[in-house]
């Protein structure tokens, strides 16, 4: 999980972010910052996050991102 916070701070200097930021309801997260780091996870983990990824329940948090990548892993 540090990874992924270190990740969105490169992507969102200025943000704030623990395990438990609400990345989307709390507005750290826009549309362009959601590509870049969807880009960057892909990268870094190497996963497809595919646009069935891409939906909210996924982004709400830096757990939930984690439980993402951790599940795409397993499919692999």
């Amino acid at each position: 999980m540090e990874r992924i916070i270190e990740i969105i701070k490169e992507i969102k200097p200025t943000a704030v972010v623990d395990e438990n930021t609400r990345l989307l309801d709390d507005h750290v997260l826009d549309s362009l910052s959601m590509v870049s780091l969807v880009s960057e996870l892909c990268d870094e983990y190497d996963v497809d996050i595919t646009p069935v990824d891409v939906v909210p329940e996924n982004f709400a948090t830096v757990k939930d991102i984690a439980a993402m990548i951790e599940r795409l892993e397993d499919e692999d």
